[in-house]
């Protein structure tokens, strides 16, 4: 599998493994960054496993996981990934992203996923790109939203997280017919 790197002037996502993951130590302990997802990547080996998995996947070929740099504050920021690969239907998710509280409302995100939609609709030439989210994380939900994703249904209490609460998740959708609009309008800066 071709392993892309997707970069831009304030952005570098390369493939995230366990050669580099220890770049994320410190801004997995902060408090409340994943609250909305059944993952834990609270302690060292917490976050080893999560890599463990999401680098499975990739050699399974159903994700690609990425590393995330910051070039402007020069620092790794957080991870983000691609899941659920199907390559015949020509679908994939966005997901499992997360940065540091420091990173965030610095138009990081916009930047990494202007990337990742790109790739996806423009080099892989997928059909649909597929977001699941958290029905109470209001602010992922809202930052999808203004990136054009259409809301498509809730699947209810379909997720056990790590408190034994069973999240309720919003599938969101982006069509590849879709996507030029959205590249000249929420994406015309860039």
């Amino acid at each position: 599998m071709n392993i892309p790197t997707l970069e831009n002037n304030r952005v570098k996502l390369t493939l995230l493994d366990l050669s580099n993951y220890k770049n994320l130590e410190s801004i997995a302990k902060e408090e409340d960054l994943i609250f909305y997802s059944p993952s834990d990547i609270s302690t060292p080996e917490k976050l080893r496993d999560y890599v463990q998995a999401a680098v499975d996947g990739y050699y399974h070929k159903t994700t690609i996981p990425f590393i995330i740099y910051d070039k402007e504050k020069e620092t790794y920021a957080g991870s983000t990934r691609f899941g659920l690969m199907n390559r015949k239907n020509k679908l994939l998710h966005i997901g499992w992203t997360w940065v540091g509280h420091d990173f965030q409302g610095t138009g990081l995100n916009s930047n990494i996923k202007f990337l990742m939609l790109k790739y996806v609709f423009e080099t892989l030439e997928f059909e649909k790109i597929e977001f699941r989210i958290d029905e109470r994380n209001n602010k992922s939900r809202r930052a999808v939203e203004k990136l054009g994703a259409t809301l498509e249904g809730i699947l209810r209490k379909d997720t056990l997280m790590n408190d034994d609460f069973r999240r309720s998740t919003c599938c969101y959708g982006i069509l590849k017919e879709e996507w030029p609009n959205i590249k000249a309008t929420v994406f015309k800066a860039f």
